[in-house]
């Protein structure tokens, strides 16, 4: 019989169900269930093949795979004294192009950070590690030989054996049948064997995932696609070998991975056309160690490749196919943390390498749920960066796209155009006539640049620089001469009102609230004083206020406000896709805005960081007078209809002088010249004292977060946000998760870098160790696989003084 009572229960017993018991337990928390419908591990994570790489250009996702490796090929084993049968092999990911030679130069930066051994071969060594392998057209290869494959069903049983024997209740053919929360918040976990109320409930449901959120009313977006391998027969030459073959990733031929398995062949394919989806409505409760048919037709083009490619394998006949069902969620990423809109219901599920990622992942989510925070930044996993608009239709056709992408060239800021658009803004027609090429940011579109007449996608995607260079650069310098405009409409619009509005949200924030008329920017942290998101706050009144963020944390916004509230008379009211808004900025913006409205536009009518409820074009709409460009300008936001007549109104009247439409990345450009911290920088990884923004915190006030605020304060700093400029070498820029170095030794890592088009220099945000972030300190960055130098800077590159945004044009020049 199951408990009745819990503090988490965890539905699934595939291995991330299975890692995250391992790991709540390990973190201190023992009262805990899991649940598996069938037996452990009978689901996706039996006919998983079981490798696992370092070779990943994600920081985050690297920081989980160098914890992964290290616990299986060092410590599960030696701990539960359960197999997991560890094959150190290594691995070669092989490149036939520039591009994806590029690629491995990227993935070299990041690992360096990392402290990863890896590096660069060239088809001489390649055949030394591999002699079967044919090496036509192949430029060089990343060698990570600390690689490796692992036996699934072993490493999943030495997780919950380590969950069990610190107290973990375990209990297989036991499935759950409805998870419901009751208005006191905790969640009643409903199954055949009795019913367990708990206050954390997970799910872990793999393939059955989508269907277990629906019981409690999320969608949560995860499509089951299926995947094949095969296993050959023993390979004659394979029997004198004395050390296994590193497993070999062909992106571009074989579209998957060949290996040895045991002294056979194991050839893995994902191929890229027709991609296979199962279970779209519901997967079968029944199914248990569930495979498919092969489909030849659908993958031998690749398979015939990879007999090319490996010929010792062409004559041998197949003994095992497996082909079996994957979860995929629209962009690819796992779904690790909370659920939209559902007070302590995680997820744990929509892992495509679940082996490979698994265990680092839910070694974070444990300390999420147990803490209220992780040590990573998971923004790349986090739940919440879908909302409602991805629905079922959505979820479908994404993950189709991001399984033909899954080897192809991870090109920085690739667009995946299918299914949108799904939330265009009321100018996005307007900006669509004028070239915009959009990104999707939680669904909306927003203009990432404007492309000249005759652009192609292979004049924009590499990781070097390209035409879009001079594209971005074109915008920046317009926009600091002259003007520019933008659609800012994606902006997550929330209000906040009632008359318990200020008391409520002045309790949240870090900063002092703004007064009726005024803006200020501030901090949402969480209970371990790191941070959930920034904010401007706008005093519309008394008690009414505007808050506006990046688009990616809208959910994050709307569930921190909403889960703050404990009875207070508040409204909280999300504007995000029923307002729009655009930005004006640059030395000509006054006057163009002068011909739009009557309202006064002077320093002293219309100062600094206020904000007023003006006409523009005819239409009323309120205006805040601030600038993430670093110039002169406004924002204005409003009702769909009264933006676009507004923003149809400024152009016309930009016309006259020189007023150019600019994007994201042109933004993301002033934004590093003016040096404000964004996104990278201000993560749940960090404190306010290490990302250096206390200027925007008020301690003589209450608020969430403050007391380990304090504390950080108080102790010597892990690591401090530094400014850099960067060695320019005119070729290249760098990605971001880029390995800091001091006398060649790893001692950071770069959170955002770009081009400064208007300064004309590489810059850049770091997170290094306190020592070494004194300005004028001299660093190295590791772009593309090569150090540069950089040095600490102590302000701005650009309008150090912040005169053009504060002054008129007279006043900014005469200074």
């Amino acid at each position: 019989m199951v408990p009745s009572t819990a503090r988490v229960v965890i539905i699934g017993g595939g291995v991330m169900g299975c890692g995250l018991a391992y790991h709540l337990a390990h973190e201190g928390w023992t009262d805990v269930v899991l649940l598996e419908k069938a037996e452990l591990t009978s689901g996706s994570t039996w006919h998983a093949a079981g490798q696992i790489t370092h070779s990943t250009s994600s920081y985050g996702l690297g920081k989980c795979v160098g914890y992964n490796i290290d616990l299986y090929s060092r410590v599960l084993e030696a701990e539960t004294g359960q197999s997991v049968t560890w094959h150190g092999c290594g691995s070669l990911r092989l490149a036939y192009t520039d591009d994806e030679l590029d690629w491995l130069h990227q993935t070299i930066s990041v690992g360096k950070g990392l402290g990863f051994p890896m590096e660069i071969v060239g088809p001489e060594r390649i055949r030394e590690l591999h002699p079967f392998y044919n090496l036509d057209g192949v430029k060089a290869a990343l060698h990570t030989p600390d690689d490796g494959h692992v036996d699934p069903a072993g490493a999943a049983f030495a997780l919950a054996k380590g969950a069990r024997q610190l107290g973990v209740k375990v209990i297989r053919r036991c499935r759950a049948t409805n998870v419901t929360q009751a208005e006191s918040g905790e969640w009643l976990v409903e199954t055949e064997q009795g019913n367990i109320t708990c206050e954390h409930v997970v799910n872990a449901g793999g393939t059955y995932a989508r269907q277990v959120a629906l019981w409690s009313g999320y969608d949560l977006p995860a499509t089951s696609m299926t995947h094949h391998y095969f296993i050959t027969d023993t390979v004659p030459e394979f029997r004198s070998l004395d050390k296994e073959l590193p497993v070999v990733r062909d992106d571009r031929l074989v579209s998957g991975y060949v290996r040895m398995e045991q002294k056979k062949g194991l050839i893995g394919i994902y191929e890229k056309a027709n991609p296979n989806t199962v279970w779209e409505d519901h997967c079968p409760w029944e199914a248990e160690n569930e495979l498919f048919e092969p489909d030849y037709d659908r993958i031998m083009p690749w398979l015939e490749n990879a007999m090319d490619r490996m010929p010792i394998l062409a004559e041998l006949g197949i003994t095992r196919e497996v082909h079996g069902a994957i979860s995929h969620p629209p962009d690819g990423n796992p779904l690790i943390g909370p659920a939209p809109g559902l007070k302590n219901y995680w997820c744990c599920c929509g892992t495509q390498i679940g082996i490979g990622w698994g265990p680092g992942l839910t070694r974070e989510l444990a300390r999420w749920i147990i803490s209220g925070t992780p040590e990573i930044n998971m923004r790349e996993f986090d739940p919440r960066r879908f909302g409602p608009y991805a629905d079922q239709t959505y979820q479908i056709t994404k993950a189709k796209e991001d399984y033909l992408l899954r080897h192809e060239i991870p090109f920085p800021h690739f667009n995946r155009l299918e299914g949108r658009p799904v939330k265009p803004s009321a100018l996005y027609e307007d900006c669509k006539a004028e070239g915009a090429v959009f990104e999707e940011v939680y669904g909306h579109e927003r203009p990432r640049w404007f492309a000249p007449e005759g652009t192609e996608a292979k004049d924009i995607y590499g990781f070097r620089r390209t035409k879009l260079h001079d594209i971005v650069g074109a915008e920046v310098r317009a926009v600091r001469e002259k003007a520019g405009i933008m659609d800012i409409s994606a902006f997550t619009k929330v209000e906040v009102s009632g008359p318990g509005a200020k008391t409520f949200l002045d309790g949240l924030v870090a900063n002092r609230l703004p007064t009726p008329g005024r803006v200020a920017l501030t901090h949402i942290l969480n209970d371990a004083g790191r941070i959930e998101l920034e904010t401007t706050v706008v005093g519309l009144a008394e008690d009414r206020f505007y808050l506006v963020c990046a688009a990616f944390f809208e959910q994050r916004l709307v569930d921190n406000l909403t889960f703050a509230l404990k009875g207070e008379d508040v409204t909280i009211t999300n504007r995000s896709s029923d307002w729009g808004a655009f930005a004006l900025n640059g030395p000509k913006a006054r006057d163009i805005l002068c011909a739009c409205t009557g309202a006064d536009l002077s320093n002293a009518g219309f100062k600094w960081m206020t904000a007023r409820e003006i006409e523009v074009g005819g239409h009323k709409l309120w205006a805040f007078r601030m600038s993430y460009a670093g110039e002169l300008g406004w924002e204005f936001h409003g009702p769909r209809v009264s933006i676009l007549a507004a923003f149809r109104a400024t152009k016309a009247a930009g016309k006259a002088h020189g007023l150019v439409n600019y994007g994201s990345f042109a933004m993301n450009a002033m934004r590093m010249e003016k040096a404000f911290k964004g996104a990278g920088e201000l993560t749940n990884e960090v404190t306010l004292p290490e990302a250096d923004v206390m200027r925007f915190v008020k301690l003589d006030k209450d608020f969430r977060g403050k007391a380990a605020t304090e504390a950080s304060l108080a102790n010597p700093l892990r690591f401090v946000c530094v400014y850099l400029e960067v060695a320019d070498d005119g070729k290249s820029d760098g990605n971001g998760g880029e390995a800091v170095l001091a006398g060649g030794k790893q001692i950071g890592t770069v959170s955002s870098i770009a081009f400064g088009h208007g300064v004309g220099k590489l810059l850049a945000f770091a997170y290094v160790k306190a020592g070494h972030a004194k300005p004028g300190t001299e660093l190295e960055v590791v772009v593309m696989g090569t150090p540069r130098a950089a040095t600490v800077l102590d302000e701005p590159a650009y309008d150090a003084a912040s005169l053009k945004p504060r002054s008129d044009q007279k006043e900014a020049a005469e200074a």
